[in-house]
């Protein structure tokens, strides 16, 4: 079976001609390396990692073997940030992963001060790298443990933690389970555990009337209101229909 797509088919990926045409497209006229693409992408590796690089906000955002790959529905996120925040206003995103809302944020809202924090160091140096030209940066920080500096100056939080109950992380397709690191994946026994974190965080680091915008699921969103409430804050939810994307919109009073 030498067709890319049929082989792409067989191997359960939906969009198997798109895929094959990025993969073309990636390898361009070496047939060594299309055929390396291809067969690492048959194996299971997302096809951000294999391409280098994920759609996101119209942005073409580096992706790399190990680090949470953005998913679309994060754009809501970034969306609402840009929207919510003041002119000349500050934004740090917590768990950042390739930095991909601080960059979509950074690029759509120029004058805004935009600081990204991660606990992966191999994460930080990719999103470093992907910020750089948008004037935004990006730190080694557990949660808000490295941005003291900014403790009651933040005008928006945001946040994409991981918020996958634990026993569900094996029902998750292969791709995200077998290739992208459990600690961007698992939210605890509930999936809030760190959305609570990040709501706890966002409390040190927001002036009054801030904002955190907080990125869940449908099946978790009374949990994640339930959380921000008792952490102080006056929540609602923001959908997107055709992104898929509930996130939960949270104000320190």
């Amino acid at each position: 079976m030498d067709d890319p797509v049929a082989r792409l088919r067989a191997a359960g990926c939906v969009l198997a001609e798109e895929e094959a045409r990025l993969i073309a497209d990636a390898a361009g006229d070496d047939a060594g390396v299309h055929e390396s693409l291809l067969r690492r992408r048959l194996a299971g590796e997302p096809l951000e990692v294999v391409l280098g690089w994920a759609q996101f906000a119209g942005l073409r955002i580096p992706a790399a073997a190990g680090v949470f790959v953005p998913r679309r529905r994060t754009e809501l996120v970034a969306r609402l940030a840009a929207a919510l925040s003041p002119p000349g206003g500050t934004v740090v995103d917590l768990c950042s992963g390739t930095g991909a809302i601080a960059a979509a944020v950074a690029h759509a809202r120029p004058d805004l001060e935009v600081t990204a924090a991660e606990i992966d160091p191999a994460a930080v140096a990719l999103a470093s790298r992907t910020l750089a030209p948008f004037g935004a940066s990006c730190m080694v920080s557990d949660m808000d443990g490295a941005l003291g500096h900014l403790a009651g100056r933040v005008d928006a939080v945001t946040a994409c933690p991981p918020y996958v109950p634990t026993a569900q992380i094996p029902l998750m397709p292969r791709e995200a389970r077998d290739h992208e690191p459990r600690l961007a994946l698992d939210g605890g026994p509930d999936g809030t555990a760190l959305q609570r974190e990040v709501l706890a965080a966002s409390s040190r680091l927001l002036r009054a009337g801030g904002v955190v915008i907080l990125e869940t699921s449908e099946a978790l969103a009374p949990l994640t209101l339930a959380a921000a409430a008792h952490a102080g804050f006056a929540a609602g939810i923001e959908r997107d229909e055709d992104l898929g994307a509930v996130v939960v919109v949270a104000r320190r009073a």
